[in-house]
């Protein structure tokens, strides 16, 4: 390059990000800067907390920005200052507006943890799950106006298997997003220009914000919609169900055909093997559970507490 170092602004907040700020300083290339997200009051005493990019950010001794908007003239003179050839933006949780797309020579990429069109937006990883696709991916694409509309670089794509949760699934993506990153960089500053594919105009959906309302267990519904939801929401939010008249967080649960004529939501089965409630279709064998104030358990250890709802 001409010029010097190859220039880049990383914006990115959660661990998911992570990765591909390293992905960043490990190309060759000098990251000028790091956005994220300003500090946010978090854990039991709501103690302002710097975001996982920023404590990555500063361990790396990399100067940080956390404006509240990219809006302000003097937020964007900040930036264009940097004069970024690139700015990769990873779940940075911020508007960029036009005008900062267009700052960098070679405008901003954007790394996507889901297979474009499908699931633009939010919650990509854990909607992915809940609908029960059988693959997802992480997409680098070139940003542009519209929510995550941008033509497609590069893309890596991985089964969901039955047993992948929410964190499983997104720490796999956030690996592969650092790949996907690294591959891209490599072939820019190596001078190639990568291919832009306009996405598809069939089979957009959006990946709106999870909801805690939507951890609520409806037992009425078909036993794997349940297993699904149980996996989306582990981490968090952490799916719910009534069982024998106690709510309880649902860590882990396997979905079966078992054929039952039991009202949705009662006990078909409680023993070694977890505690088996009929649901609309099938039913949904709990392994793992959390009472209000205690801590995730396994079923038996929670039959020892009730054992009055041992069956066979």
């Amino acid at each position: 390059m001409s010029h010097g170092k190859f220039r880049i602004v990383f914006a990115g907040t959660p661990d998911f990000s992570v990765p591909c700020l390293e992905a960043c300083r490990s190309s060759g290339a000098e990251v000028v800067a790091v956005y994220t997200q300003p500090d946010r009051p978090a854990g039991r005493g709501r103690k302002l907390t710097p975001s996982p990019v920023k404590q990555a950010a500063l361990a790396a001794g990399l100067p940080v920005q956390q404006p509240e908007s990219l809006k302000p003239a003097e937020v964007q003179a900040t930036l264009a200052a940097y004069a970024a050839d690139l700015m990769v933006v990873v779940a940075y949780g911020l508007i960029l507006p036009r005008k900062v797309l267009a700052m960098p020579r070679l405008g901003c990429w954007n790394v996507h943890a889901s297979l474009l069109p499908r699931w633009r937006g939010a919650a990509p990883i854990q909607r992915a799950i809940l609908a029960g696709d059988a693959e997802s991916g992480v997409d680098l694409m070139q940003m542009e106006a519209g929510l995550d509309t941008g033509p497609v670089l590069l893309q890596r794509r991985t089964p969901i298997s039955r047993e992948d949760t929410g964190g499983t699934l997104h720490d796999r993506l956030s690996a592969l997003g650092a790949e996907v990153l690294a591959e891209g960089l490599n072939r820019v500053m190596a001078g190639v220009s990568l291919l832009a594919h306009a996405q598809s105009e069939e089979g957009v959906t959006y990946a709106h914000k999870l909801d805690k309302a939507e951890a609520r267990l409806d037992f009425s519904r078909a036993a794997i919609e349940l297993e699904r939801q149980v996996r989306a929401f582990d981490p968090w939010p952490v799916a719910e169900g009534e069982v024998a008249g106690e709510t309880l967080r649902i860590w882990a649960a396997q979905a079966s055909d078992r054929e039952h004529a039991a009202a949705p939501g009662s006990v078909l089965s409680a023993g070694r093997d977890g505690i088996e409630i009929a649901c609309g279709q099938g039913a949904l064998h709990i392994t793992a559970l959390q009472r209000a104030g205690g801590k995730r358990i396994g079923a038996v250890d929670y039959l020892n507490a009730r054992p009055e709802l041992r069956r066979a």
